[in-house]
């Protein structure tokens, strides 16, 4: 990733918190990729088609970046990594299920995913649906059998899941029927409330339940994920803009191609980085009420500003 400041200071700043940060998403990565070998059936398991499709689109490029969050509020609230785990692999799970689905002709009709071909070029149609289908399954699944936690932990994890997964499809719906009308930022926001945030809000919130957080400061968490998830969709969409496919690993310019509403199309370039900017220093204005270290959910936080650099 490539960082380009006119501050040399605030670069400076930038890169020694991205060399801890990326320590910790690589740890994580391995962790999680690690947990998700051994959760998924092998591509030699029948039908091996469809578990083929399911670890091409599950072990892509990719930072992690929501299981990373459970990672990241669970230890700064002292939960152990092996408790964190299968959630962890859930939620990649429910990722993965939901950008094989996006991708389809039906919905975004994108040939590039993480850096290589769609479930649905690689592979067929009909079988990126069902690869998509059997990882939502897998998600719950994963959860219900987590033995390292308690069977109610668990049942409410599974509901807190099931209820941000239908929040996503939901928001998946908006942004569809979205496409070539006049928005405001409001009906942008309300859009990826769902489609965007609803997962990486309960990322941080798994990661806290786990841990078990008390209530003033899971309710803290669960403002830092809402603030973490607009954070997260102004800068894709300003990236969507700026950035090469080689770069994201996805089609670039495919939001304005389609008629996305997006916060560039809506408040043009400038404003939206000056968006992000503020919606930051929000972020990490809700941090500060936690009487916690909460050096990496911070680090995250400015770790996704700093993609619009």
């Amino acid at each position: 990733m490539t960082l380009a400041c006119a501050n040399p200071v605030r670069k400076s700043i930038i890169l020694d918190f991205m060399t801890d940060l990326d320590r910790f998403f690589s740890e994580v990565r391995a962790l999680v990729d690690g947990e998700l070998d051994m959760l998924l059936p092998s591509s030699d398991v029948e039908p091996t088609r469809l578990y083929e499709a399911i670890r091409w689109s599950v072990f892509g490029e990719g930072k992690r970046f929501r299981p990373a969050l459970v990672f990241a509020a669970g230890r700064e609230f002292g939960a152990p990594d092996d408790e964190l785990l299968h959630t962890s692999a859930a939620v990649e799970m429910i990722h993965t299920y939901s950008l094989i689905h996006d991708d389809l002709p039906a919905m975004d009709d994108d040939d590039l995913r993480r850096g290589r071909s769609t479930a649905h070029k690689k592979f067929d149609e009909a079988t990126a649906i069902l690869a998509g289908d059997a990882l939502q399954a897998m998600a719950f699944e994963t959860i219900a059998g987590d033995e390292s936690l308690a069977v109610e932990l668990r049942l409410r994890l599974v509901a807190e899941l099931s209820v941000a997964a239908g929040q996503m499809v939901a928001g998946q719906q908006l942004d569809l029927e979205a496409e070539g009308k006049a928005l405001d930022v409001s009906d942008i926001e309300h859009i990826h409330r769902g489609k965007t945030g609803a997962l990486i809000r309960f990322a941080v919130r798994a990661g806290g339940m786990i841990a078990g957080a008390n209530k003033t400061e899971f309710e803290t968490l669960t403002q830092f994920g809402e603030k973490l998830g607009l954070l997260f969709q102004i800068t894709d969409d300003i990236l969507d803009v700026t950035s090469t496919s080689e770069e994201l690993g996805k089609t670039a310019g495919k939001d304005s191609a389609s008629q996305k509403a997006t916060y560039p199309e809506v408040l043009g370039l400038s404003r939206s980085k000056e968006l992000v900017r503020d919606v930051e220093a929000d972020t990490l204005a809700i941090l500060a009420n936690l009487d916690r270290d909460t050096t990496i959910l911070a680090d995250v936080c400015r770790y996704v500003s700093s993609r619009t650099n």
